[in-house]
């Protein structure tokens, strides 16, 4: 297996994680530096550090340990540190995927999929008479017109077509890296 020398932007929680940095030595050798990553979101925070390989930094989170990360988008800044001294030496962001572990039911549908979904189950009901407005207790509720729905619909179409594109894009980039590396 090729690890990869660079932190990645996609990973599974319940998976090892394990990564390379080899770029830092000349600067930052492993031997007399540490390196730390910090990842935060909302309700998360996650640090890792790497353990010396030589003059390298390997970076590896067992999967006992990440079957525990929340998913999840997170930002990320990795330091290295010496003593009192402590440098930023790069940032991102992550994406953290829900593991296959432990999850009796699994919707792996994005927000606009669902978004979707939703409208056209919507719609699938509209076919016969519709309460646009009611009234309980003197409160007023109004539902969307089937028009607006459709208008909705339209939009999230749109959008979920754009993921689809994104997605075959990622996987055909992965599979073209799979093959380089065959070579």
């Amino acid at each position: 297996m090729d690890i990869p020398t660079t932190e990645p932007t996609e990973i599974r929680a319940g998976d090892t994680w394990q990564w390379r940095r080899e770029d830092l030595f000349s600067d930052y050798p492993a031997s007399t530096w540490t390196l730390k990553y910090y990842l935060k979101n909302v309700s998360s925070h996650i640090e890792i550090i790497a353990s010396a390989d030589g003059n390298y930094f390997a970076v590896t989170v067992t999967a006992a340990t990440t079957i525990a990360y929340a998913a999840g988008n997170y930002s990320w800044v990795a330091y290295v540190e010496k003593g009192v001294e402590r440098y930023e030496i790069n940032s991102g962001t992550i994406i953290v995927l829900k593991s296959f572990v432990d999850v009796s039911a699994y919707d792996n549908r994005s927000h606009t999929k669902k978004m979707l979904d939703a409208i056209e189950l919507t719609l699938e009901g509209k076919a016969s008479a519709d309460i646009l407005q009611y009234s309980i207790a003197g409160r007023s509720l109004t539902k969307l017109s089937p028009e607006e729905l459709t208008k909705w619909r339209d939009y999230y179409a749109d959008k979920y077509q754009i993921e689809i594109v994104k997605e075959r894009i990622k996987t055909i980039v992965r599979i073209a890296k799979k093959g380089k590396a065959c070579l």
